[in-house]
């Protein structure tokens, strides 16, 4: 089967130079970029039924810029002076430094590793003292507070931000041959849309073993899953299914 459609779960990239545009033009297939899930903020009398108190924290674990757009989002709607004396830690540098805009960043306590929370692990334990707070969605995995539970770190898991179904009665999904998934969300997001969906011959393609997991769970044949030792990225791992397929239909 020759693939000619293929509709990406994720924003559309903002350059001409994004590795997705060289495999749509080396294939001479067409890629359809749609957001599947959408993100909205809590709102400030929310945040407060919750009953966290921010500043009876020490340190923040961020592991996105949205988590750092709403943690800071609420402090100001709530009128909370975050100390100088926050600790923040990031699960890479360049969350770290997104952190630029709001705190000026040369003066504050500021750590980060290189990808994951277990980059970080190290560090966080060395602040064993600290009293951490994990900004996360309303649709998250437990990555953070299972491995704060493990090492006995003090901690609080608090819902800044929801994440939930974008509207998509507008797509035909019977025009696209292959579907591609980022995150659970994005697949409990398919079956809000399209409860009736039956994969059949339609690839799909998965990022991340929680989405993978997450498509197994709802009875999806999974044709692409990254990533994998030989393919960490979706456009590498996509370049080579669309290169076997071509090489099967020729046959």
């Amino acid at each position: 089967m020759k693939i000619k459609r293929i509709l990406i779960s994720q924003p559309q990239p903002t350059t001409e130079k994004s590795p997705y545009f060289e495999v749509s033009d080396k294939y001479k297939v067409a890629l359809d970029f749609f957001q599947f899930i959408r993100v909205e903020g809590v709102s400030s009398k929310e945040y407060r039924a919750s009953r966290v108190n921010i500043l009876e924290h020490t340190a923040v674990i961020f592991n996105s810029r949205i988590a750092i757009d709403h943690f800071f989002r609420i402090c100001e709607e709530l009128r909370i002076a975050v100390p100088d004396a926050m600790k923040y830690f990031c699960t890479s540098e360049s969350i770290a430094v997104y952190l630029q805009k709001y705190i000026v960043y040369r003066k504050r306590k500021i750590f980060f590793g290189l990808k994951t929370i277990e980059d970080l692990l190290d560090t966080l334990v060395k602040h064993k003292e600290e009293k951490f707070l994990v900004p996360t969605s309303s649709v998250h995995n437990d990555d953070i507070p299972a491995l704060l539970t493990q090492h006995n770190l003090t901690f609080t898991k608090s819902v800044f931000y929801k994440t939930l179904s974008s509207e998509l009665s507008h797509l035909n999904l019977k025009e696209f041959d292959m579907l591609v998934f980022y995150s659970p969300a994005g697949i409990d997001s398919l079956f809000v849309n399209f409860p009736n969906f039956v994969q059949d011959e339609t690839f799909i393609g998965t990022f991340g073993p929680n989405t993978a997991k997450a498509a197994e769970k709802a009875g999806l044949r999974i044709d692409l899953r990254v990533p994998s030792p030989e393919f960490p990225s979706m456009t590498m791992a996509l370049d080579k299914f669309l290169g076997d397929l071509s090489k099967k239909s020729a046959k």
